[in-house]
């Protein structure tokens, strides 16, 4: 085990526990929930990118994202350029009108707003449920990653690994709640930042130029610097899906949506928007180049999944790889205290005190008991996604993806017709969140030959067309749609 690689590590962890910590102090005088949940709604343009763009950047990105480019060339690199765009459609569809609703109806989760706007029981449990299993796979992913990169540096067995960062993440999101989440996936993000132009220098510079890394590509297999791949199988239509599901469909992903309600003004979101776009592109290009030059300098790996710590401690001095290792761990962290703190809020409040005890607010001790239920609701989470995370699978980029697209599913319509459609009704949303899941599990069950194009692509056209023949079939009540206008 080396102690060079360890120590910027254990430092980086305790730095977070330092700055979770440190958050209690400046909480502000809102409602538990408001401040637990959403942060008081003070997030300024800088964090608000880095939140997004950190939360974003998950192990999918820093782990499985390399590991597809090792396996698929530079034909990954062109794909991963599509997600450019994500931060500038994500605040730029939701942003205002989001934090508006948000606002008015004093919303603290994405549930809330369709509850606000559909005014239906049925579509607030199904996107409850939704969301809580496709957070939970999603979580396992990273819990996965965040394991497997703590075993390729520091030679931990698996588990011990998968303690540890299970321990990190689930002990700093429950002391700190949201504020805690996006002042450390800021830190995070300075991080990944840094890490990403640190590895691909070394990449390059290990392996003497651009050049002549494409070259000793091109002897290794003549496909990995194709724009298709091996096998074509980055085909034009997977490339038209996969814009669909890792790009467009993220509006409608909860937890990047609630950042588009827990930022101060105006300014904030225009000023997030431009250096969220900036920040996404540069993670994204520099992660995945990385990962498909690497296949030059390092030919066999155990696993695609590895990498990313591998590079890193292969063309970087020790020190210097220990401290950079922690961007990748950071990618990791960012994103699961953000659906952890979601998963949270769904349960305690979306579930629990709207249809099971509406009454453990009221009262003297109301903010104790919701501070003290928040503790535990989180805790139980993290903790049973731990154990799921102890069979891990070969590649996760493929599980992330494919809750990736549960998620889509569910909420994409709802949220976004929802604000800027008034004729939507909760027919329309019911029966798009149930025929989008249903035919999203059913492709990705079945896998019909659709000729290179994802499920997600079929998925979000039936539903579009169920939301609005089920909205002109039963319309909204008048007041509902007044509202809505």
């Amino acid at each position: 085990m080396n102690s060079e690689l360890i120590i910027p590590l254990i430092i980086y962890l305790i730095a977070v526990f330092a700055l979770a910590a440190f958050t209690r102090r400046f909480k502000s005088k809102s409602h538990f929930l408001n401040e637990y949940f959403v942060g008081g709604r003070s997030m300024g343009g800088f964090v608000l990118a880095m939140t997004l763009a950190a939360t974003y950047a998950s192990a999918s990105s820093f782990i499985g994202g390399p590991g597809a480019a090792y396996k698929m060339g530079l034909g990954w690199v062109l794909l991963t350029m599509i997600q450019l765009p994500v931060a500038w459609l994500t605040l730029g569809v939701l942003g205002k009108k989001f934090a508006i609703e948000a606002r008015r109806h004093n919303a603290v989760t994405v549930n809330d707003i369709l509850y606000a706007r559909f005014k239906s029981r049925a579509v607030v449990i199904l996107a409850s449920a939704s969301l809580l299993l496709a957070f939970f796979g999603i979580m396992v992913v990273q819990f996965v990653g965040g394991a497997r990169l703590l075993q390729t540096v520091t030679g931990l067995p698996y588990q011990e690994g998968l303690f540890i960062f299970a321990f990190t993440v689930g002990l700093y999101t429950t002391i700190g709640g949201f504020r805690a989440v996006v002042l450390t996936d800021t830190v995070q993000g300075i991080m990944m930042l840094i890490g990403t132009v640190a590895l691909l220098y070394g990449v390059i510079h290990a392996g003497g130029s651009v050049g002549d890394l494409v070259k000793k590509l091109h002897d290794i297999d003549p496909s990995l610097v194709t724009p298709y791949g091996p096998h074509d199988f980055l085909s034009q239509p997977f490339i038209l899906s996969f814009w669909v599901l890792v790009c467009f469909g993220v509006i409608g992903l909860p937890h990047a949506a609630v950042r588009c309600m827990s930022y101060r003004d105006s300014k904030s979101v225009h000023k997030g928007m431009i250096i969220g776009t900036v920040v996404v592109a540069l993670l994204m290009f520099g992660t995945s180049l990385a990962g498909a030059l690497g296949r030059a300098i390092v030919p066999d790996v155990g696993s695609p999944d590895q990498i990313m710590p591998t590079l890193m401690m292969t063309v970087l001095p020790p020190v210097v790889a220990g401290i950079f290792l922690a961007g990748p761990m950071a990618a990791i962290m960012s994103t699961i205290d953000s659906q952890l703190i979601q998963a949270s809020a769904t349960l305690l409040k979306d579930l629990y005190i709207n249809y099971i005890n509406p009454k453990v607010v009221e009262g003297a001790n109301g903010e104790r008991k919701l501070n003290r239920l928040s503790l535990w609701v989180t805790g139980i989470f993290a903790l049973l996604v731990f154990f799921a995370a102890t069979n891990p699978p070969d590649m996760i980029i493929w599980i992330n993806l494919m809750a990736f697209g549960g998620l889509q599913a569910a909420f994409l319509w709802p949220l976004v017709l929802g604000l800027y459609w008034k004729k939507a009704s909760a027919t329309g949303a019911l029966s798009s969140m149930v025929v989008g899941l249903a035919v999203f599990i059913l492709l990705s069950w079945l896998k019909p030959d659709m000729g290179g194009v994802h499920a997600i692509v079929p998925t979000q056209v039936m539903s579009l067309i169920v939301f609005v023949v089920g909205s002109l079939l039963k319309p909204a009540p008048a007041r509902v749609a007044i509202e809505a206008a």
